[in-house]
């Protein structure tokens, strides 16, 4: 009797189709994976600016004024504003109102950011960390060795080595205004305190006596307090905060992405936009100005607006769109795309 034996198995031929054709179609479908999951991540970051935008708004309703980006002198300061320029950043002030209580509890706005325990400026808060750019756990900036020389009474040069606080770092920025101001060493520089022309803008503070503090003198309330009627652009026309520009090899790397919460950091705190001063076209683009904003999302840069909405602005908008937008007061409507 004759047996006929069935192969049920493939032939490696036919093994080597299937696998080919498998490899075809994950390639195929990596990219689109890939764009899921970054148009996942780019929504999480609008809703973090959104909840950054409601936090500050609550500030606003509780002090009647939004935060100041930090505290700084004027470079000719009068004698009761000529104190400060290390303290927290805003980021620290609108802790309460995004539901940070616990780190919030160990942060006081009048006190040296460095003075604070270690422990608290490298905790960073996941709500000010993309996605699209790290995660929570990789935003600290270690302390950093400055070295430089300086003249002594005597007249000699001096070599010194300067240490540099890190802590936790952030994806985010107050909008700070546009660039009219100037940055020349002159009194109008737009970094002094009440120059900016955003809304969250540096400001002088008032100086008490302290027998607490090793000067004699602290901090009081800010000075320059910019309130709905300095906004006279409208503020569903102007910029609250944004994503912040930052190269990839430059990540948690001083000055270009500093501690947040040191509010003697400017460029991780705030920053400005407009005529030299574009959005960054993508990741790699160079600092060339390390003042404006940016992202590493695809063609878009995410911001929130002074009344709390969230929009993505196109990185190729023009510099004198981006300039009004930033611009809390400068009286020119915005006739383009945007």
């Amino acid at each position: 009797m004759k047996t006929n034996h069935r192969h049920l198995g493939f032939t490696l031929v036919e093994l080597l189709v299937v696998i080919a054709v498998i490899g075809i179609l994950l390639a195929m479908a990596f990219p689109a994976v890939q764009s899921i999951r970054e148009t996942a991540r780019q929504h999480t970051c609008l809703r973090n600016l959104r909840e950054i935008a409601t936090g500050t708004l609550n500030f606003y309703s509780n002090q009647r004024a939004f935060p100041p980006a930090r505290i700084t002198p004027a470079m000719f300061p009068e004698p009761r504003f000529d104190c400060g320029g290390t303290e927290p950043s805003w980021f620290v002030r609108i802790l309460p109102f995004i539901d940070e209580d616990n780190l919030n509890a160990g942060w006081n706005p009048s006190v040296p950011y460095s003075e604070h325990p270690v422990d608290l400026i490298n905790t960073p808060a996941g709500l000010f960390s993309c996605p699209t750019r790290r995660s929570t756990a990789d935003a600290i900036a270690p302390d950093m060795s400055i070295e430089g020389t300086i003249t002594l009474p005597c007249g000699c040069p001096a070599g010194v080595e300067i240490t540099v606080v890190g802590g936790a770092t952030g994806d985010y920025a107050g909008n700070h205004g546009d660039p009219s101001p100037g940055s020349i060493g002159a009194p109008t520089d737009y970094w002094r305190g009440g120059n900016g022309t955003g809304v969250i803008i540096s400001s002088r503070a008032h100086c008490i006596t302290s027998m607490e503090s090793p000067s004699g003198i602290r901090v009081g309330a800010w000075v320059d307090r910019i309130t709905n009627m300095d906004i006279m652009d409208g503020v569903s026309h102007t910029l609250l905060v944004g994503e912040l520009h930052v190269q990839p090899h430059r990540l948690n790397q001083m000055p270009f992405n500093g501690p947040m919460f040191n509010g003697e950091d400017f460029n991780a705190v705030a920053r400005i936009g407009g005529p030299t001063v574009p959005l960054a076209s993508h990741a790699e683009m160079e600092p060339g100005d390390i003042m404006g904003f940016g992202s590493w999302h695809p063609g878009v840069t995410n911001f929130a607006f002074a009344d709390g909405q969230t929009r993505a602005i196109s990185n190729s908008v023009d510099t004198i769109t981006l300039g009004r937008l930033c611009n809390r007061a400068d009286g020119r409507l915005i006739d383009t795309e945007y």
